[in-house]
């Protein structure tokens, strides 16, 4: 019988063309795309752990010409240590109902991903958003994705859209009410995430691509500690005075 594992080392990629980079302002960008016609949890995992991530039926890593800025970033749950300001934020967000949903198209999750579209991302690759774009996005056929509703009262204020992989979380999307800035409710949604692959007996939660230049993005490296794929292998960054 076949060693699973060799899956990994048969894995087919592809290389997309250039296209304008979203972090860097005149930039172009291009991924390296594992097979989707073969891509399944198992591998998914296996190449998560290599600084991939996945957007649809896609798991892809950059690939760019002359630049290596996009860093994957994950967290040791069993080792976070929130920093005052993560501490606050968990504590202001204490009067939410969270719920756990399967991978279920609903238009209340569309209109609020809408509304963050407009307002904080207006006029990048997805505004304006559409339910079929917004739809294959999020999900894929493969892999067991959670939708996380977080609601205070009746209104839905975030839904973080979270893959399961055999050794952790992956963190694909969190949307919310961008009239809601003051909760933090992004920095929340990671938290959450935290303390369930803390119950779940899990070893990460994979927080996608952190790249240092630019502002959108730091509020990932805030988490610590974390480890940081660089030459081909994960780097621990140590904990900073808090």
């Amino acid at each position: 019988m076949s060693n699973p594992r060799d899956a990994l080392y048969d894995l087919r990629m592809f290389l997309t063309t250039d296209y304008r980079c979203s972090y860097l302002p005149g930039r172009l960008a291009r991924n390296l795309v594992a097979d989707p016609a073969v891509t399944d949890q198992y591998l998914y995992t296996q190449l998560a752990d290599l600084g991939f991530r996945r957007s649809g039926e896609h798991v892809y890593r950059p690939h760019c010409r002359g630049c290596s800025a996009c860093r994957s970033l994950r967290i040791p749950v069993h080792q976070f240590q929130p920093n005052r300001s993560q501490r606050r934020i968990w504590a202001r967000n204490q009067d939410l109902q969270i719920e756990t949903l399967g991978a279920e198209f609903k238009d209340e999750h569309f209109e609020l991903f809408s509304r963050y579209i407009a307002a904080r991302h207006c006029g990048g690759g997805m505004d304006p958003a559409n339910s079929d774009n917004y739809w294959s996005f999020i999900t894929s056929r493969w892999c067991p994705t959670w939708l996380w509703e977080f609601r205070r009262d009746r209104d839905l204020l975030a839904v973080a859209v979270v893959d399961r992989l055999d050794n952790g979380l992956s963190a694909v999307y969190t949307f919310f009410d961008p009239l809601e800035n003051a909760r933090g409710l992004g920095a929340f949604a990671i938290q959450w995430q935290i303390a369930e692959a803390q119950r779940l007996g899990l070893d990460w939660v994979y927080l996608g691509y952190w790249v240092e230049r630019c502002d959108k993005m730091n509020y990932k490296s805030g988490f610590t500690p974390h480890e940081i794929f660089i030459a081909e292998r994960w780097r621990w960054m140590a904990v900073e005075s808090r």
